[in-house]
């Protein structure tokens, strides 16, 4: 699965899947199939069950599928994610770079099947828990340092974090960085969901469950009661 994308180029991941792709590949939209319309609830809500079912069956992924997916800007990682959520834990996440062997161009499909969603429990937590809890909590923003500190920039409309996160920004992340996280309950943010998930598969592969924050910066923001830190 390509599940290329930029934040500020909604087209980009297809145009690049489109002119090279690891052969076979099908492409996946963060947009449009693993997301749901932006809202109050931040720019990339969850799918319902029934769109992800949709947009996975289409895709081929089925009961026994095992899923190998590569992206970009955590698109790989979300495609993880959700499908975890929604019951199937065959994925693998595959760095491009890697690739060395053949790309193809133009479009590629697979055979459709039935994706059977079957959503898993424990692992996201809501905002209205995560603010109840932000003393109990081991909070992770995987924003880059600047968006975590509060510098203005384009992409957040107030700056700042949730008051007391870590800061283990996703392009940083890796196993042994995730290690240095503090024992306790682990929940990961972001902006709005995405790159979260790389922060999360990390800190799988080093042997920790974490819950995702799905609504992400983009959705507390939008609530003045809630408390904003900032770095002085």
């Amino acid at each position: 699965m390509d599940c290329r994308w930029a934040l500020d180029d909604p087209g980009l991941g297809r145009r690049a899947y489109l002119e090279g792709h690891i052969p076979g590949a099908v492409f996946l939209d963060v947009e449009r199939d693993l997301s749901a319309p932006a809202g109050a609830a931040g720019r990339h809500p969850l799918p319902s069950a029934d769109a992800f079912a949709e947009a996975a069956s289409r895709a081929g992924i089925g009961p026994d599928t095992f899923v190998v997916a590569y992206g970009s800007l955590g698109g790989a990682e979300r495609l993880w994610w959700l499908l975890r959520h929604f019951g199937h834990g065959d994925c693998a996440v595959l760095d491009l770079d890697a690739w060395h062997g053949p790309l193809s161009a133009g479009e590629e499909s697979a055979a459709p099947t039935a994706f059977e969603p079957t959503k898993r429990t424990g692992d996201m937590i809501s905002r209205d828990e995560l603010a109840a809890r932000l003393d109990e909590l081991v909070v992770v923003d995987a924003r880059l340092e600047p968006r975590w500190r509060g510098e203005p920039n384009p992409v957040d409309r107030i700056p700042g974090r949730i008051p007391g996160a870590l800061n283990v920004p996703w392009n940083e992340a890796s196993v042994d960085s995730t290690r240095s996280v503090p024992a306790g309950e682990v929940v990961a943010y972001c902006g709005s969901g995405v790159t979260a998930c790389v922060v999360l598969h990390r800190l799988q592969l080093a042997g920790r469950d974490a819950r995702l924050y799905a609504g992400s910066w983009s959705e507390w923001e939008q609530y003045p009661e809630l408390p904003v830190e900032r770095s002085t």
